[in-house]
């Protein structure tokens, strides 16, 4: 029995995740590799061989540095449950007129429930990825997760659904290192390829980038179905017709096939009638949203009027606003009005560099 305990790693077989395998095994943890299959990319019928982390290269990547350094690895297929919530939610976001956050759900409804169900079967008392991000408990007992030191590479953002009972097991041994810090780790554990291997931002299951095919061709005959619609301004007045409104984002510029001597941006998409709205940079601006399916990390509850840096997207600096709860959701407004938000991403709201929590944007108010 290691005198740390024994711990589940999630390895991709990318430098993340191995170095944060190969650290642990270094401190004295008793280390256990896993390596989950999320999705067949040969199903998706994209353009693209198969990249990513779910390839036969990855797979024997991770296996390899167990073996080199003497700890236990499995491969998980999850494909049938992924599938399942995953991409049917993918789907149904898009046909909503909505943007969705695939990564967020995976993380929090897959691969954490996954891993702990895994280390409870294997007798492991901790799970572990190579996410960067920090977690620790608080004196009111609660688990916290913070930003990583190194803010280019922060990835608290797509951790804010983790729950408790999943902190209370967690350990992101990344979150106090620098990404250069982290690939010297990697020449230092005698893996120079590593150090330089590619890393993949795509989603796991569109690797080719276009979603836009792949709702294509995972809904029998959507083209059909939203063709025909129009693009308006915000006066409703008729300004052309669209390729199909699933198939453009808020915030949305390039692609849209129709000129106007300057440049427009979708900002708002409503399915029920098929149209997509246009308007200048200004008309993205919003001062408010509602935010739901919320859940609470630093604190069990929110008091009124709490100040928080909130965020819309994964590369966004955040912005000042207060939060006030009301019937299940979060009203956030902000202090200056927010560029580009849209509903089905992610907002997370922050207390210096902790994590609040956060939740789904729903709706939006116009300044």
């Amino acid at each position: 029995m290691s005198r740390k305990g024994k711990v589940l790693v999630a390895m991709s077989g990318g430098i993340d995740s191995t170095v944060t395998a190969l650290m642990l095994n270094k401190e004295g943890y008793e280390v256990v590799g896993i390596t989950m299959k999320t999705w067949d990319y040969a199903a998706s019928g994209g353009s693209k061989k198969e990249t990513g982390c779910c390839n036969l290269d990855s797979f024997n990547d991770a296996r390899q540095a167990a073996v080199e350094h003497g700890f236990a690895h499995y491969i998980l297929d999850i494909r049938e449950e992924f599938g399942d919530f995953v991409i049917e939610n993918f789907v149904e976001e898009y046909l909503a007129g909505r943007t969705p956050n695939p990564c967020v759900l995976c993380n929090t409804h897959i691969k954490w429930r996954a891993l702990l169900k895994r280390a409870d079967a294997l007798g492991c008392e901790f799970i572990a990825t190579g996410h960067y991000a920090k977690v620790r408990q608080q004196d009111n007992g609660r688990y916290v997760i913070s930003k990583a030191v190194d803010e280019t590479k922060d990835q608290s953002y797509v951790l804010w659904g983790l729950q408790q009972d999943l902190l209370r097991r967690t350990l992101l041994p990344l979150g106090p290192y620098r990404k250069t810090e982290i690939r010297q780790m990697a020449l230092e554990f005698g893996y120079p390829e590593l150090a330089k291997k590619h890393e993949s931002y795509e989603i796991c299951f569109v690797p080719d980038n276009d979603y836009r095919g792949f709702l294509k061709r995972r809904v029998a005959g959507l083209e059909e179905r939203v063709a025909g619609g129009n693009f308006i301004d915000k006066n409703g007045k008729i300004l052309g017709q669209h390729k199909g409104y699933p198939f453009y984002t808020i915030g949305q510029r390039k692609g849209l096939e129709i000129a106007f001597g300057k440049p427009v941006f979708v900002t708002r998409i409503d399915p029920d009638n098929n149209t997509v709205m246009l308007g200048d940079e200004e008309d993205l601006e919003q001062q408010e949203m509602t935010v739901g399916k919320l859940n609470l990390i630093k604190y069990d509850q929110v008091s009124p009027g709490m100040e928080a840096v909130t965020k819309i997207r994964y590369k966004d600096k955040g912005s000042l606003s207060t939060l006030n709860p009301e019937n299940g959701t979060m009203k956030v407004r902000f202090y200056e009005n927010a560029k580009g938000i849209a509903p089905g991403q992610s907002a997370v709201f922050y207390e210096g560099d902790d994590v609040i929590g956060g939740g789904i944007i729903q709706s939006v108010v116009s300044s």
